[in-house]
């Protein structure tokens, strides 16, 4: 293949996995909605299209064409750079998420299909692929002080100051949570994290109990879900750092929001349950319905669990789960030497 044949390759791929995420995203916002209807007994989204199925749709349609608001005395350049940051470091990191087996031999408009992204089960795979999703994830929260900062309001500013001492507060943690898999595993891939858990026995949520537990407890504060939604919790910040924002500035947040809740889920997906792995049914559908599964669980954790205090937010990530997550290290490395 020529070297503008790769080329070009690749961005086909990138824009063919580009279109799955976002409509998965859109249609998560239904499924939310749905679910917390079910909690709070109604029904829902319901008036547009059947069963309320193109209620994404006309969301979407609706904040193009809102008015757009611009706020006297922010700083315009990085006021719009934001939401923009924000929602790369959301989307990008699934380049390296697997979710599926390869596929040997055939063709799809005369290129392998192994050279695809569904022929692949992965549209990069690079041996640092935790690295890699931890080092580009972080950067989302520059996103959101720079939208705090930039928007010269008071309630933008204190939380963007409140997601940059928990989202730091909790990276650490949510870090070294991982650890324990991959001492288990032996590699930074996340190919090699999921094929190292084939058999469900070896799944590292029976193997890492405790750190499966930090994961999910880590990763709902590094994203801001509730119960931990303190950078932008209406009763005390209206907003928080989407205050100032309108129009599709504003559906760009929640954009990034739904894709770090999605990436969530693939990651603990891969790290702890196994992946693609499964009997009878093919890979990508295992690894979907897990995926399903753990975006169900989060919902349900939204609809059922209040918000925490802010002091006892800090207090957790710093005195029970990093020392957890410390604790765990220590226990697995230990098991690992005394058996080999």
């Amino acid at each position: 293949m020529t070297d503008w044949g790769a080329v070009l390759l690749v961005a086909i791929k990138g824009f063919l996995a580009l279109g799955a995420i976002m409509t998965i995203i859109a249609y998560m916002t239904l499924m939310e909605r749905k679910v917390l209807a079910f909690i709070q007994v109604r029904k829902g989204p319901n008036r547009v299209g059947p069963w309320g199925l193109l209620q994404p749709l006309a969301d979407g349609i609706k904040l193009l064409f809102k008015e757009e608001i611009s706020v006297s005395g922010a700083d315009r350049i990085l006021y719009l750079m934001a939401p923009v940051i924000v929602t790369v470091c959301a989307l990008l990191p699934f380049a390296v998420v697997p979710f599926g087996k390869g596929i040997v031999g055939g063709k799809f408009l005369g290129v392998p299909l192994d050279q695809w992204a569904l022929g692949q089960g992965v549209l990069a795979d690079i041996n640092t692929g935790v690295l890699f999703i931890f080092a580009i994830s972080s950067l989302g929260v520059y996103g959101v002080v720079l939208a705090g900062w930039a928007s010269n309001s008071k309630y933008p500013l204190l939380g963007a100051n409140r997601a940059a001492a928990q989202m730091i507060s909790y990276e650490l943690a949510l870090g070294l949570s991982v650890v324990g898999v991959l001492l288990l595993s032996g590699t930074l891939s996340l190919v090699g994290i999921v094929e190292d858990q084939d058999r469900i026995w070896k799944w590292n949520c029976f193997r890492q109990p405790l750190g499966f537990l930090l994961f999910l407890i880590a990763g709902s504060a590094e994203i801001c879900r509730t119960p931990f939604d303190f950078i932008e919790c209406e009763n005390e910040l209206v907003a928080g750092y989407q205050t100032e924002y309108s129009s599709m500035k504003f559906g760009l947040f929640y954009l990034a929001e739904y894709g770090h809740l999605l990436l969530l889920s693939t990651l603990v997906t891969t790290f702890f349950l196994g992946g693609w792995q499964g009997p009878v049914l093919p890979p990508i559908v295992w690894f979907s319905g897990k995926v399903f599964a753990m975006l169900f669980f989060f919902m349900w954790v939204r609809g059922t669990y209040p918000r925490l205090r802010y002091d006892l937010l800090m207090q957790l990530g710093w005195k029970v789960i990093l020392p957890a997550a410390l604790f765990n290290i220590m226990i697995t490395a230990l098991v690992l030497t005394l058996i080999y």
